[in-house]
C-alpha cells in the first residue's frame, strides 16, 4: 500500500467547494435518521442516494471501490452473522444442522448490512472531498472549537500518509533481513505484530517531537489568528437541504412501508 493510497481520486469539484461543517452537518442528519431504526427499507434509500449523488461528489466509483472493500467485506460478515444469530421468525428458508435461516433473520441480516455501508459512505466521501487544513479552519472558525483540538487534529491527519510510508519501509526492510521469509503462517504473523510495534514506536516517536515543535512555535497559547477565512457559500444550503431531504425521505419511506423500527420502542 502506498501513500497514493489515501489520495482521492477525483472526477469533478462540487463538493470540494463546499464548506466542510455543511458536510458534516449533511452527515450528522443522516446517521441520525440512520440510528434511529434498524430496518433494510431507511438503509435502501439512504444507500442508492449516497449512489446516485457520486458524480456530484466527484468520486469515481473505481477509486471508491479501492477504498471501501474492507466496509464491503465487514458489512458482509455482519449481515451473516446478523441472519445466523437473530430472532429466527417467518418462514424457514435454510436449516442445515444447527445453521437456520429465515425471512426474519435474514431481513435483519439485510439490514444491518445496508445500515452499515449506508453510514459509512458519508464519512468516506468528507474525507476524500475535503482538504485537513480546511477542515480545521471550519471547525476553529464557524464551530468555534478549541484551536489546540483543531491543530493536534490536523497533524494527525497529515500524518496518516507519513504512517503509511512507514509501514512501507519496515516491511522492506524486515524483508531484506530474511525475517518472515519462510512463509509459514507463525512466521508471517510474528513478522506482522513485529511490523505493527516498529510502527507504534516511530509514530509515538514522531508524535513526541511534533508536540514539542508545536508547543515552541507557540500552538496552543493565546489567542490565535487564522491565515484562511472560512465562509459559507449558497452550495452550503444546497447540501444541508439535500442532507435534510435524504433523511427525511428514508425515515418516511420505512413508515409508509411499514418496516420502520424506532430503536427506543
Amino acid at each position: 500500500m502506498s501513500s497514493s493510497y489515501l489520495t482521492p481520486v477525483l472526477t469533478g469539484r462540487t463538493l470540494l467547494r463546499a464548506n466542510p461543517v455543511s458536510k458534516l452537518f449533511a452527515a450528522v442528519v443522516i446517521t441520525v435518521a440512520l440510528m434511529s431504526s434498524i430496518d433494510w427499507v431507511s438503509a435502501t434509500v439512504v444507500l442508492g442516494c449516497e449512489l446516485a449523488l457520486m458524480p456530484l461528489l466527484g468520486i469515481s466509483v473505481w477509486g471508491l471501490l479501492r477504498r471501501i472493500w474492507p466496509l464491503l467485506i465487514a458489512a458482509v460478515l455482519g449481515a451473516y452473522g446478523t441472519a445466523l444469530l437473530a430472532e429466527k421468525t417467518g418462514d424457514v428458508l435454510l436449516a442445515v444442522g444447527p445453521v437456520v435461516f429465515t425471512e426474519g433473520s435474514v431481513a435483519a441480516g439485510i439490514a444491518v448490512g445496508l445500515r452499515a455501508l449506508a453510514l459509512a459512505l458519508p464519512g468516506i466521501f468528507i474525507l476524500l472531498t475535503t482538504d485537513p487544513t480546511d477542515l480545521a479552519d471550519a471547525l476553529a472558525q464557524k464551530l468555534h472549537l478549541p484551536h489546540r483540538f483543531v491543530l493536534g487534529g490536523l497533524a494527525s491527519l497529515r500524518l496518516v500518509g507519513l504512517l503509511v510510508e512507514q509501514w512501507e519501509t519496515l516491511g522492506l526492510a524486515r524483508h531484506a533481513r530474511g525475517i518472515g521469509s519462510d512463509g509459514s503462517v507463525v512466521a508471517r504473523t510474528r513478522n506482522l505484530l513485529g511490523q505493527s510495534f516498529g510502527l507504534i514506536v516511530q509514530a509515538i516517536r514522531r508524535a513526541t517531537r511534533l508536540a514539542t515543535a508545536m508547543e515552541a512555535r507557540g500552538f496552543g497559547g493565546g489567542t490565535r489568528t487564522w491565515a484562511r477565512a472560512s465562509t459559507y457559500s449558497p452550495l452550503d444550503a444546497v447540501i444541508a437541504v439535500v442532507g435534510l431531504v435524504v433523511a427525511v425521505g428514508a425515515v418516511t419511506t420505512a413508515v409508509l412501508a411499514g418496516t420502520w423500527n424506532f430503536i427506543l420502542t
